[in-house]
């Protein structure tokens, strides 16, 4: 019975360090899937913040264009993007264009000379128009000849 038991002990002691090896591999596959999902769910938790911000900007969006489009059914805003915009003026009133502001009100700063510049090139949307029709017809002629 010596030589049995002997066997019994020598099996256990061997397959110590086999099943040891076995858990630790199980321990570190389970923590590689682990991490992986933890992962996997901050990516989706960022990007569910990044849809919640711009869902955020969109309704704000939406919300200043309603407002611009509720602006448009008040006759006086109408109006006045006319006059601004356009340079309409009731029967009756002078239109009056300053070339020079700085001129009126005495004041020069950076501001003042960059807006006078940037006015020098925009016209109204009629003479814009009316500019590109001479220039497709002079563009036609050119290459007729």
């Amino acid at each position: 019975m010596s030589s049995k038991s002997r066997k019994k002990a020598s099996r256990r002691g061997s397959a110590g360090p086999i099943a040891f090896f076995v858990a630790v591999f199980i321990v570190a596959l389970g923590s590689i899937q682990l991490a992986s999902t933890f992962h996997t769910y901050a990516l989706n938790m960022a990007e569910l913040n990044g849809l919640k911000k711009q869902e955020a900007a969109l309704i704000a969006q939406k919300q200043e264009l309603e407002n611009d489009i509720a602006r448009w059914d008040d006759k006086a805003y109408v109006t006045a993007q006319a006059r601004d915009r356009l340079g309409f003026v009731f029967p009756g009133e002078q239109a009056i264009r300053v070339e020079h502001p700085e001129a009126v009100t005495g004041e020069t700063t950076e501001d003042a000379k960059k807006t006078d510049e940037s006015q020098k090139t925009v016209l109204p949307w009629y003479k814009e128009m009316a500019y590109s029709f001479k220039q497709a017809d002079q563009s036609d002629e050119v290459k007729s000849k």
